[in-house]
């Protein structure tokens, strides 16, 4: 399976700003960004940034699509099922995206970042209303209880993720009782309350021409 390969923090780099992909090393002094905020390269600090239509629409897009770890298909294949579902379009494709099963895993503090919850996921360690699902674009809906699988809730991975769930940020429309240890989708998010800083608008742009 394609996937990217080199370092994910010149992904933060490159999009000037903190993208979340390495876990708890993001909430710390030792992400990129707070040492190195310029593009990576050798001509990084003396690059100018570009600023036409065109380049602030591929820009939101690649931000937005690396955010979520997705590969350019996939990301295609949510904006055309948005474009074609009843409603805004960019609140739609932001919607599609914060209901896959790696990212309701992630949000809900299981793991520290959505490519560990992938990971755990593929290997069999979460279940979805107390069935087995292995699939990370599994999309949740409301009233979905999502929970690790028997003995996995005792993988330490998850259980030293849940006990720093506190320093990350919660979402209204997951719920997560701790003694349980199981989330519930409570339904699906508005825009207002979806925590990610993107204009969609210059995606939908993008991707109309």
């Amino acid at each position: 399976m394609a996937r990217y390969r080199d370092a994910k923090c010149k992904l933060c780099r490159r999009a000037g700003e903190k993208l979340f992909l390495k876990g708890d090393r993001c909430y710390s002094n030792k992400c990129a960004i707070e040492k190195r905020n310029f593009p990576p390269g050798q001509h990084g600090k003396a690059r100018a940034r570009k600023s036409s239509k065109y380049n602030m629409q591929l820009r939101e897009k690649q931000k937005l699509r690396q955010h979520y770890g997705l590969l350019e298909r996939q990301f295609r294949n949510y904006f055309e099922k948005a474009a074609t579902t009843k409603g805004v379009t960019g609140t739609t494709l932001l919607q599609l995206l914060e209901r896959r099963l790696d990212n309701v895993v992630y949000r809900l503090g299981f793991t520290t970042s959505r490519a560990q919850a992938r990971q755990l996921i593929r290997h069999s360690h979460f279940e979805v209303n107390g069935k087995k699902v292995s699939i990370p674009s599994y999309l949740c809906g409301p009233g979905d209880r999502v929970a690790p699988r028997g003995k996995s809730k005792d993988l330490f991975i998850i259980k030293e993720s849940i006990k720093n769930v506190d320093a990350r940020q919660a979402v209204p429309y997951l719920d997560l009782d701790t003694n349980k240890l199981e989330g519930t989708f409570v339904e699906i998010p508005g825009r207002d309350v979806i925590p990610v800083p993107i204009e969609e608008q210059l995606i939908v742009e993008l991707y109309s021409k």
